[in-house]
């Protein structure tokens, strides 16, 4: 997938106007956000697993290498292999081969990000490969030509209609607009696919180091279907997503639904670790999991170590105001949201994703619900902040930052300033508490409007409150 972040701030107007999805993201957002609140209700002791995982996490990271390893003796121990990945074009290459060797003629996938981080489906149909994707949303987008807009709801930006115009233009037949019979229908043409792919390829939730096995959370089964009925399997996954023991997998599936999708436990969790044994009926001949760096290990050494700790849930995206509102396309690459944000400037460099730390409104909510307390807030400051040093973005940007912050360090200076400009906001727009327009921010005030402030400073009504006080 080319990198278009670059791109944000136009495709976000694109977005912003554009009324199907618009009404897809409105829809999402009101569902997501109202599940996940009423299952962690449900959970009294929700801080305590979260911070319990957090532990966890830091300390498999901080021990990568050896669980690493770990888990590579025991996939071999199960009769499967484990192929090491530096790099993209080394897991394309690398599932290339495997392909080509057994002779396949058509691969069967489950939903993976890792596998869209790596444009690994461009790297097969290269190499005259037909790869169907077989979760309902990964489908849709395929059918569609569009990469994924959110990393658990793939095709969150389609209405129902549109889903309905390409399975009509793929399928044939009458046309058909209820969704009952749009996912009877992708199940009717998906199972021949099932049935007559000589590979399964699918990502992994989790991958336990002291039993070889990984862990597949799915809602549709399609993961289990390319998983077992497949003469070869192979799992393409990323070194972060290691756990110590099943306990710990246990644990962390606790928070992945709940936080996903509001469920208590998705509708299939399954545990595999090898190729069939002599003795089974059911199940691949061959087993390969390939494990991708790709930046990761540089991260581990750096400031966004935390990052590494994320579990893909896609609760961040679904509580922020931007996502919510430009959808995941106008971030420009596999990752969108608070996230992505984060993740892409370490995948693909600083340079070409310049507007993603700076889309952020700084509210904090992706990190109030972000199951695994990973601080992206602080994250996306780090990325301004390595931007300012290196010198990226345009002089004007630069050197407004340079004076707010020569005046920002000198707290008499910065309140002398500031305290007759709010007064003179808030007298004006005290009639109607916003400002729909102002100059100078005419981007940011035609989508929203800003509350004026009502008053004074923060500083002098607190001066004035501690004054009372004493009084």
């Amino acid at each position: 997938m080319d990198v278009r972040s670059l791109e944000f701030k136009q495709r976000s107007v694109i977005a912003l106007d554009e009324p199907n999805l618009q009404k897809a993201l409105k829809q999402g957002k009101a569902g997501f956000q109202g599940n996940r609140a009423r299952a962690i209700d449900l959970v009294p002791e929700w801080q305590q697993i979260r911070s319990d995982a957090k532990v966890m996490k830091d300390h498999t990271l901080e021990n990568l290498d050896y669980y690493l390893l770990q888990y590579e003796a025991a996939v071999e121990a199960n009769g499967g292999k484990v192929h090491w990945a530096p790099t993209a074009a080394d897991a394309n290459r690398i599932i290339t081969e495997l392909v080509t060797n057994a002779e396949a003629k058509l691969v069967v996938k489950g939903k993976s990000m890792v596998s869209e981080e790596v444009a690994l489906n461009s790297a097969l149909e290269a190499a005259g490969v037909q790869t169907v994707e077989t979760d309902l949303g990964e489908y849709i987008i395929q059918l569609a030509g569009e990469p994924p807009s959110h990393i658990i709801a793939p095709a969150a930006h389609k209405t129902k209609e549109q889903v309905s115009d390409l399975f009509e233009k793929a399928h044939g037949g009458p046309r058909i607009e209820d969704r009952p019979g749009l996912v009877t229908q992708a199940r009717h043409v998906l199972r021949e696919k099932f049935m007559t792919a000589d590979i399964g390829i699918t990502g992994a939730n989790l991958f336990i180091a002291e039993s070889g096995q990984h862990v597949l959370v799915t809602n549709e089964g399609n993961g289990d279907l390319c998983s077992s009925v497949p003469k070869v399997q192979i799992v393409i996954t990323s070194i972060d997503k290691i756990v110590p023991t099943l306990e710990d997998a246990a644990a962390t599936i606790r928070l992945l639904a709940r936080s996903g999708t509001g469920q208590h436990i998705s509708n299939y969790t399954s545990l595999y670790g090898g190729p069939k044994a002599a003795d089974e009926l059911d199940g691949p001949e061959q087993y390969h999991v390939v494990l991708v760096d790709n930046g990761r290990s540089t991260m581990l050494g750096n400031a966004f170590r935390d990052m590494l700790r994320c579990i893909r849930c896609g609760a961040c995206m679904n509580h922020c105001p931007v996502y919510g509102n430009v959808g995941g396309h106008a971030y420009g690459w596999v990752y969108p949201g608070p996230m992505g944000s984060v993740l892409t400037p370490n995948m693909v460099g600083l340079e070409q994703t310049m507007d993603l730390p700076n889309a952020c409104t700084m509210n904090g909510r992706c990190a109030e619900v972000c199951p695994m307390s990973i601080p992206l807030p602080d994250l996306l400051r780090e990325h301004r902040r390595l931007q300012f040093q290196r010198g990226l973005g345009g002089k004007v940007a630069r050197g407004t930052l340079a004076a707010w912050a020569a005046v920002a360090k000198k707290p008499s200076i910065y309140q002398t300033l500031t305290r007759p400009a709010v007064k003179v906001m808030s007298y004006f727009g005290g009639k109607s508490g916003v400002y729909k327009t102002l100059p100078g921010l005419g981007s940011w005030t035609s989508q929203r409007d800003l509350p004026a402030p009502q008053g004074d400073t923060f500083m002098a009504q607190w001066r004035k409150q501690q004054k009372s006080k004493k009084s």
